[in-house]
C-alpha cells in the first residue's frame, strides 16, 4: 500500500468516525444538540481537525441526510419482487411509515429540518448518498422500476419506484389512462409523509392504532383489493374510498363508543356539580335560619331578664325593657 493510498484510507476512516459520532448525537439528543465541538469531544479530536473534512455543521447534516435517505431506499429493495403493483405500493407505504417511526430523528433531519438538507438527500449523487445498484431495478414485472440515469439519484429512484408501479396499473387497465402517474405519486407520498409527521409532532395523533390509520389511507388510495379497472379518470378512484368504508367503520366503532362514554361522563359531571351546588345552597339557608332562630331566642331571653330585673328593682328609675334589651344586645 502506497503512502497516498494509506492517507486516503485514514482520511475516509476519520470522516466515517465524524459522521458516526454526529449520527449518534442526533439520534440520542436531537439535531439541535449537534455541534462541531461536541463531535470533536466524542471522537477525541480538536474541532479544527473536523474542518479538514467538513466545512460546517450543515455539511455534516447534509451528509447524514444523504445516508439516511439511502437507508430508506434500502427498505424498498425487497419490495421490488412483489408482482402485483398495487400491493407493491401498499408495501412501500407501510415501509415508509415504519422507517419514519423507527428512525425519528433521522426522518426529522431529512424531511422536517431544513429544505437544503432534504435537497441534499433527494438529489445527492455522492457515494454516501447512493445506495448502489438498486434492487428496485430488478422488478420482475416487465417494466423497469428505475429509469436509466436515476441509479445515483436517491430522490429520483424512490419516485420512479412509485411511478413504475402506477404505469403497470395503467398498462393493465386498472388505472385510467388519463392519470398523471407523477402527480399521483406526489400525492401518495404527501399522504405518507403527513402520517409520519403528525405521528412525530402531534401528541393526539393518531386516535386509532397507527397501523389502522395507515391501512385505511392505503385502501383509500389503492382499494382493499387493489385498484379497480374502472378507476376514476381524474386519478383517484372513488371506488377506492368506498373500499375502505368497512375498515373505517370498524375503526370508527371504537371511536363512537368512546364518544358516547365521554358524553355520558360529561353529563354525570354536570349533574354532580348541580347536586353539590344545591346541597351548598341548602346548607347556607339552614345556617341562616339557625342563626336567625338563635338571635330570636337570645332576644326573648334578654326581654325576660330585663322584665325580671325591672320587677326586682321597681320604681320609675328602672330602664324600659326595650332599652335594656338593646343594651343586652350590645353586650353580646
Amino acid at each position: 500500500m502506497g503512502i497516498a493510498e494509506r492517507k486516503n484510507r485514514e482520511k475516509q476512516a476519520l470522516r466515517e468516525r465524524i459522521l458516526g459520532a454526529a449520527r449518534h448525537i442526533v439520534m440520542r439528543e436531537g439535531f439541535a444538540a449537534l455541534s462541531m465541538r461536541k463531535i470533536a469531544e466524542a471522537i477525541e479530536y480538536s474541532p479544527a481537525a473536523l474542518y479538514l473534512h467538513f466545512v460546517s455543521r450543515d455539511e455534516i447534516a447534509r451528509a447524514l441526510c444523504a445516508e439516511g435517505y439511502a437507508q430508506l431506499l434500502e427498505t424498498f429493495e425487497p419490495l421490488a419482487g412483489i408482482a402485483d403493483p398495487a400491493e407493491r405500493l401498499k408495501a412501500m407505504g407501510r415501509a415508509y411509515v415504519a422507517f419514519g417511526v423507527a428512525h425519528r430523528e433521522t426522518y426529522r433531519l431529512i424531511f422536517m429540518e431544513d429544505p437544503s438538507y432534504t435537497g441534499a438527500a433527494l438529489g445527492a449523487k455522492t457515494a454516501a448518498a447512493a445506495p448502489g445498484p438498486s434492487a428496485v431495478g430488478r422488478a420482475q414485472t416487465g417494466i423497469q422500476a428505475v429509469q436509466p440515469g436515476t441509479e445515483d439519484d436517491p430522490g429520483a429512484a424512490a419516485l420512479q419506484f412509485m411511478i413504475s408501479a402506477l404505469n403497470e396499473l395503467k398498462a393493465a387497465g386498472r388505472l385510467a389512462a388519463s392519470v398523471d402517474a407523477r402527480v399521483w405519486a406526489d400525492a401518495f407520498w404527501a399522504t405518507l409523509h403527513g402520517i409520519v409527521a403528525l405521528h412525530l409532532t402531534c401528541p393526539v395523533f393518531p386516535s386509532a392504532p397507527l397501523d389502522t390509520v395507515v391501512g385505511i389511507a392505503l385502501d383509500t388510495w389503492l382499494g382493499a383489493g387493489g385498484v379497480a379497472a374502472d378507476a376514476d379518470p381524474d386519478g383517484i378512484a372513488s371506488s377506492n374510498a368506498n373500499a375502505a368504508v368497512s375498515r373505517r367503520k370498524r375503526a370508527g366503532a371504537t371511536g363512537a363508543e368512546g364518544s358516547s362514554q365521554v358524553k355520558a361522563q360529561a353529563k354525570a359531571r354536570v349533574k354532580a356539580q348541580a347536586e353539590t351546588q344545591a346541597e351548598a345552597q341548602s346548607k347556607a339557608r339552614a345556617e341562616t335560619e339557625a342563626k336567625a332562630q338563635t338571635e330570636t331566642q337570645a332576644d326573648a331571653q334578654a326581654d325576660t331578664q330585663a322584665e325580671t330585673q325591672s320587677e326586682t328593682q321597681g320604681g320609675s328609675d328602672a330602664e324600659p325593657a326595650p332599652t335594656r334589651r338593646r343594651a343586652a344586645r350590645k353586650t353580646r
